[in-house]
């Protein structure tokens, strides 16, 4: 395929494909480029971006306006010198438009033929009423009984209901069709935390992984930011007079803390540029509105786009009359 570039193409035994974009909490995307980095994997192919990703808006450098720079999506290869499996890891920093998901995905599933890959990996986010003090626990969903036989000695959680949202989910589903099996490893999160990036539970889903395909990854730097990140919600604890409970943090609690981390977090651009788009939508077909909705309430932003959300149906009523 022309669209994809290889720098290199490694000798590679028996791999494992992980693939990630960011999403809730950044826990796929934190855990991939965590592992790149500690395993020290070396790029070696890339799909260029194309018509894959639409462009939502401009961005300000230095006092001047510019267009920002497409997104990466680039595979990354390490050989497991001590284990039966290699590894290839794709990532990329924006999620592409969903509804060239298909075709896009095509691209990652040439690559992983072309290295005889049997099993593909993805990583994701368990939004659960948890207090952010607890160990987050791994859920996991195969796309076959063997996987499910051979997971399910790990004691994690099976998620056998409910959907996984976004390319992080859609990719298995994608990968299955195409005659891959796989699983999706989910770390929860708490509900209030949605749009702060959670290191926990990238830590979960990265052990779970190490003791899956046994490899052994250093997790002090990992560690390290999980201390700072429950400072901080401590912090804001401590602003909202409010003390950490033993049992799970109540709906109240929570409201008080999604409305303050909503002010201190800022969304994922993969999930700017799909909530402008679906904005765009309604514009021209209102029905689209509930779609809309759903993923704002999703991310915790709709006060932050209320005034824009009830215009729509200004407009639309203006339109009628």
């Amino acid at each position: 395929m022309e669209d994809i570039k290889f720098s290199k193409k490694p000798k590679l035994k028996n791999p494992y494909l992980i693939a990630a974009w960011p999403g809730m909490g950044e826990v796929a995307f934190k855990a991939a480029t965590y592992l790149i980095d500690k395993l020290e994997a070396e790029e070696f192919a890339q799909i260029l971006p194309g018509n894959f990703f639409y462009l939502m808006q401009s961005v300000i450098q230095g006092g001047r306006l510019i267009l920002p720079e497409p997104p990466y999506n680039k595979f990354y290869y390490w050989k497991n010198k001590s284990g039966k499996n290699d590894l290839i890891i794709f990532i990329s920093d924006a999620q592409p438009d969903l509804s060239k998901a298909g075709e896009y995905c095509k691209r990652i599933f040439y690559v992983a033929r072309n290295f005889k890959v049997k099993t593909v990996i993805s990583f994701a986010a368990m939004p659960q009423a948890v207090d952010y003090t607890q160990p987050s626990k791994v859920w996991f969903t195969p796309t076959s009984n063997e996987l499910y036989n051979d997971l399910n000695k790990y004691n994690f959680n099976l998620l056998s209901e409910g959907e996984i949202s976004g390319m992080n989910g859609l990719f298995l589903g994608l990968a299955k069709k195409e005659g891959f099996e796989g699983f999706c490893l989910l770390g929860e999160i708490p509900l209030y935390t949605i749009q702060s990036e959670n290191p926990k539970a990238s830590y979960a889903v990265l052990d779970a992984l190490s003791r899956i395909v046994n490899i052994k990854i250093d997790f002090t730097n990992l560690t390290e930011q999980i201390h700072i990140m429950e400072g901080e919600i401590n912090k804001l604890l401590d602003y909202l007079k409010l003390s950490a409970p033993a049992s799970p943090i109540g709906e109240e609690e929570i409201e008080k803390i999604k409305k303050s981390l909503s002010q201190l977090t800022k969304l994922p651009v993969s999930v700017k540029d799909k909530i402008e788009k679906l904005f765009e939508e309604a514009k021209n077909d209102i029905s689209r509105a509930n779609e809309l909705k759903l993923e704002l309430d999703k991310w915790n932003a709709y006060k932050e786009y209320e005034d824009r959300f009830l215009d729509l149906f200004k407009k639309s009523k203006d339109k009628s009359n």
